[in-house]
């Protein structure tokens, strides 16, 4: 079997079990606008990156913020509370 044959074989089977059923935007235009105004190089870099599994620090820092501010809400001690905030 070919490989666009095994490619198109798996998306008719996700297909009949229902796996592309109610995703966000379903039926909606996908607007690749910033996509392609984003330079080819950069594309190219950013692909890279994603697919060796790495994360630029920007993003690694908004997710520890994240993970912070979800402590902080739901900590009820408020000296654990003032140790949490000095850690932003």
């Amino acid at each position: 079997m070919s490989f666009d044959k095994t490619i198109e074989a798996l998306i008719k089977a996700a297909q009949a079990r229902g796996d592309f059923d109610n995703l966000p935007g379903q039926g909606q235009p996908i607007d690749l606008t910033d996509y392609f105004n984003t330079p080819e190089d950069i594309r190219v870099a950013q692909a890279l990156l994603r697919e060796a599994g790495i994360v630029p620090l920007e993003i690694q820092l908004l997710g520890e913020i994240a993970v912070l501010k979800e402590l902080l809400k739901n900590e009820k001690d408020e000296s654990e509370k003032q140790n949490i905030y000095n850690l932003f």
